[in-house]
């Protein structure tokens, strides 16, 4: 009860049972409760796919090693790659859209409740459908019928004829459900923000969070849709009679990779423009400035958004384009580095000069900012064709690739969990055991991916399930593979971490970090209907006009 509840005598209250809690949340329509959702499906998820990611790395810990099987090889790192990218980030960026969205625009909830709840299960269905694999064919000791065509399931690895059983169809099946879960939470985040913004609440005023996640949903909404129509001429392949990739028949198994990476070079983008909210969030609260060019932020983001839908052609260099086709993408390419290079330039001038305060947020933050300008210099690279004619195929690509998701995305989630744990829990996160998380992961990430591009350099090919001795490889896949396992020690602690302070941590109250966004304005955890009234505002720092009424710079535009 709460401290100002009304006693009556002889009335015993009886608390739920743990039946009607799961229940109560089962059938949630609370955005809140469905970000929470989102996030601890993303972290189980995170959990299986880090497994994978170990089995593949001690597989090629040296030469000649025989811990799997070639065809289990194959089938972890499919299971790999598309549970990282289906069933971690783009839940957990989607489950804290959830959260945040509502409470920075100052809504009671989504613009769609039912169709939020329905866009959360959907994706859940997706990812449970992908595991179910296992348990056919030939069981969990191999792996079962578990996908073994990449994570980008190219034809014909695809066709009936090299995939004979199921397991391209729980691929096809399982992403193409989550899909459809996520093009419904696009139009969620979408709607909340142009249509349920508070009084006062102009475009020109709304967090940057909600805008970069408002950008994000539009890419989705174009980017998810080929992916799907793919899937679904991949189905009528397979058992309808259809030829769309079938190359015997006159089809194109080029098609699909058109199709394919329409959708996957825009959802690198998908994934780290959240994460570019989150830092645009974080780093000026630590910094104790406001952000430095909130609108060329804007346009930066929105930049990013057009240039990322044309440049996916750069993964086909290898496969032989016509040279005007490889010029096109090669600029396309690079010039999306541009408004990328504004957004460091901006939070670097948001930091210089501040009084920077160094919690466990700010140092992720940090971290990302020196990654991911590592990882935009190894994209440029790449984006010259001879250059990616020479690496493409090669372990390179895995670093710059990981680089960016892990380097830039992960990090960038972590600052985000770090930050608004005490929004969500009403506890604070363990700041010792956040430094000692940070250390660690930092340590492991370069080890790991900072190594490995060197064999790419020597020549060491990707997709590979061993190796010959005598190439100069086995040092540094020793190297790669400790560095995975500190990797993995480190979201261990951070995962207890959680759960530590959530029954022990310290209490947060409603704004710890004396932040200036409009979640903070509320209790912690926030009530079921966010604000008792509707708030209403004047500059982009409305809970900071609040506190500090008479601050001459508190109504900024």
């Amino acid at each position: 009860m709460s401290s100002d509840a009304i006693a009556i005598p002889g009335l015993q209250i009886v608390r739920p049972s743990w039946v009607e809690t799961l229940h109560e949340w089962v059938i949630t329509v609370d955005h809140k409760r469905l970000g929470i959702l989102y996030v601890l499906f993303a972290l189980l998820f995170l959990v299986i796919g880090g497994s994978e990611a170990l089995i593949m790395r001690i597989q090629l810990i040296h030469s000649h090693n025989d811990f799997v099987s070639p065809q289990v090889f194959n089938r972890m790192f499919t299971m790999h790659g598309t549970t990282m990218i289906f069933f971690v980030a783009i839940p957990v960026l989607f489950g804290f859209a959830n959260y945040l969205v509502p409470l920075m625009v100052g809504a009671r909830d989504m613009a769609f409740p039912r169709l939020n709840a329905f866009g959360f299960w959907l994706t859940a269905m997706g990812g449970f459908l992908l595991y179910f694999s296992f348990l056919g064919g030939n069981g969990l000791y191999g792996a079962g019928d578990a996908p073994d065509v990449g994570w980008w399931a190219y034809s014909p690895l695809t066709s009936r004829a090299f995939s004979p059983g199921h397991s391209s169809d729980y691929w096809t099946i399982a992403v193409l459900v989550a899909g459809f879960g996520t093009i419904a939470s696009s139009i969620n985040i979408i709607a909340t923000a142009l249509c349920l913004r508070c009084p006062g609440m102009r475009l020109s005023r709304m967090p940057l969070l909600v805008w970069m996640n408002m950008v994000m949903a539009g890419m989705v909404l174009i980017a998810i849709t080929p992916l799907s129509a793919a899937q679904i001429m991949l189905l009528v392949d397979r058992y309808l009679g259809g030829h769309f990739f079938d190359t015997q028949a006159g089809g194109s198994a080029a098609l699909w990779m058109h199709f394919f990476w329409i959708f996957g070079h825009p959802e690198v983008y998908i994934l780290i423009i959240p994460c570019f909210a989150f830092i645009s969030e974080i780093v000026p609260v630590f910094s104790r400035k406001p952000i430095f060019g909130y609108p060329v932020m804007v346009a930066a983001t929105v930049c990013i958004a057009f240039v990322s839908m044309s440049v996916w052609a750069h993964h086909l260099f290898t496969m032989g384009m016509p040279s005007y086709a490889n010029s096109f993408f090669t600029i396309t390419s690079m010039m999306v580095g541009i408004p990328t290079g504004i957004k460091i330039f901006n939070w670097v001038g948001t930091m210089w000069g501040g009084k920077i305060q160094f919690k466990t947020a700010m140092f992720f933050c940090i971290a990302f900012l020196f990654q991911f300008l590592i990882a935009g210099l190894t994209g440029i690279m790449l984006a010259s064709a001879p250059f990616d004619w020479q690496l493409s195929l090669s372990y390179f690509v895995i670093a710059h690739f990981h680089y960016v998701i892990v380097g830039g995305i992960l990090f960038a989630l972590f600052a985000a969990f770090y930050y608004w744990y005490p929004k969500v829990t009403g506890r604070m996160l363990n700041e010792t055991l956040g430094k000692l998380h940070f250390w660690l992961f930092f340590i492991g990430f370069h080890m790991t991916f900072d190594t490995m591009h060197l064999p790419g350099l020597l020549g060491m090919p990707r997709r590979i399930y061993t190796y010959e001795p005598g190439r100069g490889w086995d040092t540094m896949n020793l190297i790669i593979t400790i560095g995975t396992f500190i990797q993995g020690i480190a979201v261990l602690i951070f995962i207890a971490n959680l759960f530590i302070s959530y029954w022990k941590g310290a209490k947060a109250g409603n704004d710890p970090w004396d932040a200036w966004t409009l979640e903070w304005s509320v209790s912690s955890p926030p009530p079921a209907y966010n604000f008792a009234s509707i708030p209403v505002v004047a500059s982009r720092r409305p809970l900071w006009d609040r506190k500090h009424p008479e601050d001459p710079d508190s109504r900024y535009e």
